[in-house]
């Protein structure tokens, strides 16, 4: 059997001690597995009068009732006040006077049944259901076989998310990072078995230390594709302590990742072999260990008027390519990084010859000057003259003047 308890709020603790199979229906609405109630109860009139009178001990006025499937005991308690308990085989009996309300339908069903005339349970199951599957079809089925106390399904519990996170705690505080790593090594294969059990794998590692003077060690390690390899994880963790060590002695470690689903790869036949992701993240932070890690990935423009301003970013999925340009062809600039320092000689203001690296002519054609500036309250603030011109070879150049110090530099040159 099943019971129902209707009006319940929140999921209280308290139903666990009824039944292990507990299904939060609706937000008002609790299910319980009754079977076996026999040898703790003796009865279901028992068995609902102890689930009624511990709500009446919580401060709760519900309804209760039991019945041989979920769905009718869940009319019964939104239909009925106080116990209610429906025998079997007379389920179709004990539910017809309950209005259609309680039946769970769309609205526009109740209304076209409510014009045909008809107000309870009773008065639906009264028709042919041939007829009903003919004006509403599957759902007009369901309803009259729920109408009847027919419908039969499990309940299904609350599931809760797994959680992918590991915490140690250490009896003397760690100052070495070999032993570090092997109880890192530890963590990431009990981490690395849960996610490969639930099909999933891992594209962010969170690493927090809690370190003897109290502070926290945090350190967080992105990869561009999804990963489920404990070693290269490992690999990863070390040197990024190594380049990023704690400030004090380590009492506990938590380790903890953010599962996604895993990368797929369709390899061709006739397509040349292409590295690892986890050899290519591993060269990767060897070569930010050497150079800084600001120094490694992609370079990407900062939402700024400084010219040339940029910042490495991590390497991660390149996103979808924008459709190809369809309209005339444009210049495009060259920037010199950095730019070449130049000569210029001036007449009434405006270059008209230069000399610099590689670079030597006269000024044929110019455009310009534009005055940039800005970041006036920094040290490195930059106030800039910029003209574009065109050498007497043809060839097209941009020349920058900074104003603070006079100094001529040419910034890149036109494709």
């Amino acid at each position: 059997m099943y019971a129902c308890i209707y009006p319940l709020s929140g999921r209280p603790g308290w139903l666990n001690d009824f039944s292990p199979l507990v299904e939060f229906t609706a937000p008002d609405t609790v299910l319980l597995d009754a079977h076996g109630i026999g040898t703790l109860f003796g009865s279901p009139e028992n068995f609902a009068a102890a689930i009624h009178a511990r709500a009446q001990s919580e401060g709760l006025a519900v309804n209760v009732a039991l019945a041989g499937n979920p769905d009718t005991a869940l009319a019964a308690a939104r239909g009925f006040s106080g116990i209610t308990i429906v025998p079997p085989g007379a389920e179709a009996r004990s539910l017809a006077p309950l209005p259609l309300c309680h039946l769970g339908a769309p609205p526009e069903i109740i209304g076209i049944l409510h014009r045909w005339g008809l107000k309870t349970f009773g008065d639906l199951t009264a028709l042919p259901i041939k007829g009903v599957a003919e004006r509403f079809g599957l759902e007009g089925v369901r309803l009259w076989k729920l109408a009847r106390g027919e419908s039969r399904r499990p309940l299904v519990p609350p599931h809760e998310a797994p959680t992918f996170s590991e915490s140690l705690d250490l009896d003397y505080p760690l100052t070495l990072l070999e032993p570090l790593a092997f109880l890192l090594a530890r963590l990431l294969n009990e981490l690395c078995a849960r996610l490969e059990s639930h099909g999933l794998a891992a594209n962010e590692i969170r690493l927090r230390l809690a370190l003897a003077n109290g502070a926290e060690h945090v350190r967080t390690i992105r990869l561009p594709h999804p990963m489920l390899n404990s070693r290269t994880f490992l690999k990863l963790l070390q040197l990024d302590l190594e380049n990023e060590p704690p400030a004090a002695p380590i009492v506990k470690l938590t380790l903890a990742t953010t599962p996604v689903d895993p990368r797929v790869v369709q390899n061709g036949l006739f397509l040349p072999a292409v590295p690892q992701p986890e050899k290519l993240e591993l060269t990767l932070a060897r070569i930010a260990q050497l150079v800084g890690r600001e120094n490694v990935g992609a370079a990407e423009l900062i939402d700024t008027h400084r010219p040339g301003a940029f910042r490495m970013k991590h390497f991660g999925l390149w996103p979808d390519r924008p459709a190809a340009h369809t309209g005339q062809p444009h210049l495009a600039l060259r920037v010199y990084r950095p730019p070449l320092q130049a000569r210029v000689r001036s007449r009434d203001g405006q270059p008209v010859q230069i000399e610099a690296p590689g670079i030597q002519g006269r000024i044929v054609s110019l455009a310009g000057p534009w005055r940039t500036s800005g970041d006036w309250w920094r040290s490195d603030a930059w106030s800039h003259d910029e003209w574009d011109l065109a050498l007497a070879g043809g060839t097209l150049y941009r020349l920058s003047r900074d104003r603070s110090t006079g100094a001529w530099f040419i910034t890149g040159n036109y494709d």
